[in-house]
């Protein structure tokens, strides 16, 4: 790992830190501390993502033409003032508009930091490069959540603006720290087409890999991180009967495991396809889905109800941790060179819209419906693992399976060399 991966997976911890610090009491801050009701506080969830799907495909034409860094820089600096603004506003219009400006800003840093870890890595070292960034995000907004929950006091405002006016820190510390990257040209993957003229977001959605990779990353965060917070957490306490501290156990569960499992899932995954990779996350999700519906319509005990509804967390955390070194090495290997950037933001913007129909579709159903809440979300998840198989047949053997793809370079020319385009 070379100074300039260092200091961006710093930078990649100290961010979700940061958010780490706020998230988990957006809600509460709005509509009890600042007694803007929860109307207001709704609105500025749905801002955060309002704001990511108007700055992402921006920010991909940016990335292309000025670089990862500079962008980055930027958006650092545009969530820190919206941090900072957000702590200190008192009125619905002051706290909307603050929630954007961090909205975006955040938007804008994952598909940045994506970038320069592709510059900085080469295809021998990228699934490792995204498993630690993965790693290391979790660790970070675990940490910065359990010392913000220590910090804030629902009865004193002043509370919360000294959490947000640390996370406006944290990201001014983080400009600093980037602001000494030098950025090396790396080699990657080839296999993706030539970049050829039109304009950058035609030539994307030309490529049918890319097309069919986004369709099944959207049914993936759908189906997963589009749950934990609005479904899956409704579905728990109407049908499961879970109590909030078992919920918060359940997270907390989810966390844990990919913190241990990452790098021992990660020596499974480099030696298999990516697309079957894929597939068998959707199983295992299926799984989870499963065992969640003997929570919430089984006969058991409560206990039994709880213990279950836990390990449906861990199941998920578990696909998470198989996911981090494939899905974004992938885009990666699928952009023409120069353009990562552009195809980092498609996907980060398909994930955004995921985060947004998720919640609007999981939490009415999983409240009120619960059997077919079950069954929709089980087919998802079985819906994953044959879109899988579908995008595995568009991939060249260098994008599914890039290990397999090195070891013939090396046989049969005696040193490794890069392999040459399809």
């Amino acid at each position: 790992m070379g100074a300039a991966m260092r200091r961006i997976h710093v930078g990649n911890a100290l961010s979700a830190f940061g958010l780490g610090f706020t998230v988990p009491y957006l809600y509460v801050y709005v509509a009890q501390v600042r007694g803007l009701g929860p109307v207001t506080a709704g609105l500025v969830l749905a801002v955060f993502a309002v704001a990511a799907l108007i700055v992402l495909p921006l920010a991909g034409r940016a990335i292309v033409r000025r670089g990862p860094l500079p962008v980055l820089l930027a958006a650092l600096v545009t969530a820190a003032i919206g941090a900072l603004s957000l702590g200190l506003s008192g009125s619905a219009a002051t706290v909307l508009l603050s929630a954007a400006a961090l909205g975006a800003g955040q938007a804008v840093m994952q598909p940045a930091l994506a970038t320069m870890i592709v510059e900085c890595s080469g295809p021998e070292t990228r699934s490792r490069a995204f498993a630690t960034q993965f790693f290391l995000q979790n660790l970070g907004l675990g940490v910065g959540g359990l010392i913000g929950g220590h910090l804030v006091d629902p009865g004193k405002a002043g509370s919360f603006t000294l959490l947000f006016s640390l996370e406006a820190a944290m990201f001014l510390l983080l400009v600093v720290v980037m602001a000494t990257v030098r950025m090396p040209r790396s080699p990657r993957i080839d296999g993706a087409p030539a970049q050829s003229g039109g304009s950058s977001w035609k030539q994307l959605l030309g490529n049918r890999a890319m097309v069919q990779l986004c369709v099944l990353g959207f049914v993936l965060f759908f189906a997963c991180y589009g749950q934990f917070e609005s479904g899956l957490s409704a579905y728990g306490v109407e049908a499961a009967g879970i109590s909030t501290s078992a919920l918060g156990t359940a997270l907390a569960a989810n966390t844990l495991v990919i913190v241990v499992a990452q790098f021992a899932v990660l020596r499974f995954v480099e030696r298999r396809k990516r697309s079957r990779v894929i597939a068998s996350v959707g199983l295992i999700w299926a799984v989870a889905w499963a065992v969640a519906g003997y929570a919430g319509l089984g006969h058991g005990s409560q206990a039994m109800a709880t213990a279950a509804f836990v390990s449906t967390y861990a199941l998920f955390g578990l696909g998470e941790a198989m996911l981090s070194p494939t899905l974004a090495p992938l885009v990666a290997d699928l952009a023409p060179t120069g353009m990562a950037g552009q195809y980092n933001s498609a996907f980060a913007l398909v994930k955004q819209l995921a985060l947004a129909v998720g919640p609007a579709v999981g939490g009415p159903l999983g409240a009120s419906l619960h059997a077919p809440y079950i069954v929709v979300f089980l087919l998802f998840s079985l819906g994953i693992t044959v879109l899988a198989v579908r995008l595995g047949r568009q991939l060249t053997e260098v994008q599914d399976h890039p290990s397999t793809a090195r070891s013939r370079v090396v046989a049969q020319g005696g040193a490794e060399q890069a392999p040459a385009r399809a």
